[in-house]
């Protein structure tokens, strides 16, 4: 058995916008479940956003279980489930407070359960900082210890599950396993050599328009994998369609460009997009981390936020991930970033002249970001060493 076999965890979330909190949570719930012997409990406001990357979950249910662990509809922020049990590891997940009155159960459990708040990512230098500080309570004898993501030393790092290099390299490994993948999810082969191959997903963005007509004028085929999300709407408009006509297993061309619409996809086969792809669009922070294990050169659009505060946290992965590249490639790789950021206009033929130093980078950093453990291993053993 796991050394922390028997632990019981409950995870507060709710969901503030998009999927990004209840993506994380889900992960890190799954990942606790599956390699740490945790009993866990998922309580989440917003069933509909969670139903999205886990199609099993039945949104009229207050309670559930799915894949091993007890899903609650946290109702209101006083709700704490059909009853009220502490667990021995408690996690408000971004800040989103666990009720009073569990906090309440908690001050009158025997032993004080370890109260976590997972922090959102960031890969600024402060995080070192403030990772692992604690906080107490006010008015209870209880401790919070704020765990803090991150990609640097220091940090709790972030989630990777232990299976998932073995199976991005039997996906490259296999030409079978890849044009089954492509059949499947967009009904037509792989295609050849001579494409490039990008995947889209995307907030809501004007530079969108310009990449378009960029990649339609490209001397070779770009083949862009779409799945269903807030970018749909422009790409559609781009090929001349109603926004409900770019729907999943939709196929359009214009020039160079082939584009086809897939469905939302759900946690697990999200991977598979990102390996099949030569070139990575994502956003928030989810997708942000996985296509950093997809060993793929990736363009990343931050959740925007008033008065540009969102660049200076852009800037900062961009330091960490580019650090090391030539200087031509890191201008070239933070020009194109700030543009899909707002910040100038993309140019695609200045960002292809570096694909091959891209490449080389995303290869190294998915090592060097392994370096720091994952976020539920170091988790689990930060928790291990509080229970008494």
């Amino acid at each position: 058995m796991p050394a922390n076999a028997g632990i019981a965890c409950d995870i507060f979330c709710a969901v503030i916008d998009n999927f990004g909190d209840i993506g994380v949570c889900w992960r890190l719930a799954r990942q606790l479940s599956s390699e740490h012997g945790w009993q866990v409990r998922v309580f989440v406001d917003d069933l509909h956003a969670f139903q999205k990357l886990c199609p099993a979950l039945d949104v009229d249910r207050s309670r559930q279980t799915v894949s091993g662990i007890v899903v609650e509809h946290w109702h209101e922020p006083a709700h704490v489930g059909d009853t009220l049990e502490v667990a021995d590891v408690v996690i408000e997940a971004f800040g989103c407070e666990v009720p009073h009155v569990y906090v309440a159960a908690m001050a009158r459990r025997e032993s004080a359960p370890v109260w976590l708040n997972l922090e959102y990512l960031s890969a600024e230098d402060w995080v070192a900082d403030f990772h692992l500080r604690q906080s107490p309570h006010p008015r209870y004898p209880l401790t919070k210890t704020f765990f803090f993501p991150g990609l640097g030393a220091g940090t709790g790092g972030v989630l990777k599950e232990r299976h998932l290099d073995a199976a991005r390299a039997a996906f490259e490994a296999s030409p079978q396993t890849r044009d089954a993948w492509w059949r499947q999810t967009t009904g037509q082969p792989a295609p050849g050599p001579d494409s490039t191959v990008i995947s889209l997903f995307s907030y809501e963005n004007p530079a969108v328009d310009s990449l378009l007509d960029q990649w339609r004028d490209n001397p070779t085929p770009i083949v862009l994998l779409v799945p269903e999300g807030r970018i749909s709407g422009a790409a559609a408009r781009f090929f001349g369609l109603p926004p409900t006509s770019f729907a999943a297993g939709s196929h359009v061309e214009r020039g160079s460009l082939r584009a086809h619409a897939l469905a939302f996809t759900e946690q697990p086969a999200y991977d598979a997009l990102l390996w099949a792809s030569h070139l990575n669009f994502v956003r928030g922070e989810d997708s942000f981390v996985r296509a950093q294990w997809a060993a793929r050169p990736f363009v990343w659009h931050i959740y925007p936020q008033a008065d540009a505060a969102h660049l200076p946290k852009l800037d900062a992965a961009l330091a960490h991930y580019a650090g090391p590249m030539p200087a031509e490639a890191h201008a070239a790789l933070a020009r194109f970033w700030h543009a899909w950021n707002g910040v100038g206009n993309p140019d695609w033929a200045d960002f292809q002249r570096h694909r091959a130093t891209l490449e080389r980078r995303a290869a190294e950093w998915a090592l060097e970001l392994a370096a720091l453990g994952d976020l539920a291993g170091n988790l689990a053993g930060f928790t291990k060493s509080q229970l008494k």
